[in-house]
């Protein structure tokens, strides 16, 4: 059964797509915690970061050149943004699917969460 991330990939679900490329898809959060929110995914399935081969590595550099893009794009460079990546039941990741999240448009605070 395909997941929510995997259905937007496929075109199933619809989502406010910002980039995408033969590799990744970024889109805005339908839930977000900030004027700017987005979420880049691989479109490979890969379940969170624990569960990363050897053999990715060139996705996850592709991945953060994606996110440098989205925040040059959504002009997030100089006031900053935040990235975060959620692993696991107390990581708060709610969707079996690895995702990032990029949120800027007002001050972060620390700690998070």
């Amino acid at each position: 059964m395909k997941g929510i991330f995997e259905k937007i990939i496929d075109r199933e679900l619809e989502a406010d797509i910002v980039y995408e490329d033969g590799l990744a898809i970024a889109f805005k959060d339908i839930n977000p915690v900030a004027p700017k929110h987005f979420l880049v995914i691989p479109k490979k399935k890969i379940r969170n970061i624990q569960t990363v081969s050897s053999n990715d590595s060139h996705l996850f550099t592709h991945l953060f050149t994606v996110i440098q893009k989205l925040a040059i794009q959504e002009n997030m460079v100089e006031e900053g943004y935040r990235v975060i990546t959620n692993i696991g039941e107390y990581g708060g990741q709610t969707v079996d699917y690895l995702h990032f999240h990029i949120i800027g448009g007002r001050t972060m605070r620390w700690p998070p969460g």
